[in-house]
């Protein structure tokens, strides 16, 4: 009789976003996620066959997650100009509160462990409102203005970067405006 299954690879990739988001990248280890689960190191590579491998289940859940959050704040109707808004904000919501998965989920260092589709999938929404305000195209180019800027903003804001002063929120909001300004078709 075989022994049963003490844990599930959705309890330990579920575990492994616990201590992510707890105690950061460097914290997520084969050990830590085995405590966490209630088994020892080794059993985990009956469900998993890396570290690597891990990280990219704890990224493709946190994209997944940024993505339902995408598409909650977006109804796919009205204003494109305040749905850009509102899924900016989603996504500045998203890194508030999951800092540690949102560097996960866009970076492109050492832990790249996201495959093109599931990056595809996951900025799906932006990438819908954008296209609608911008000319056809123009509108990768668009995508990639806003993405460039929100990530950046954001990295600056979860670093602690913006020290002159000044309102950080009305910042974002002015930012956000002003390239919508800019990405917004005009008649030749």
């Amino acid at each position: 009789m075989p022994t049963p299954e003490r844990t599930t690879l959705p309890a330990i990739v579920a575990a492994g976003e616990q201590i992510l988001d707890a105690d950061g990248l460097d914290a997520v280890t084969m050990v830590a996620v085995a405590q966490r689960v209630g088994v020892r190191a080794p059993s985990l590579y009956k469900r998993v066959s890396s570290r690597r491998e891990l990280i990219g289940m704890i990224a493709a859940a946190a994209a997944d997650d940024l993505r339902a959050q995408l598409l909650a704040a977006d109804p796919g109707d009205g204003d494109p100009r305040q749905r850009l808004e509102d899924l900016v904000v989603a996504v500045r919501t998203f890194a508030r509160s999951r800092p540690a998965a949102y560097r996960l989920v866009f970076s492109a260092g050492e832990e790249d462990v996201l495959s093109h589709e599931q990056l595809l999938a996951a900025s799906a929404p932006l990438f819908a409102v954008v296209a609608e305000l911008a000319r056809p195209d123009e509108a990768l180019e668009a995508a990639r203005t806003i993405t460039a800027w929100v990530t950046g903003f954001i990295a600056m804001e979860l670093g602690g970067e913006f020290r002159l002063g000044g309102e950080v929120d009305a910042a974002f909001d002015y930012g956000i405006a002003r390239l919508a300004d800019a990405i917004t078709a005009r008649p030749h």
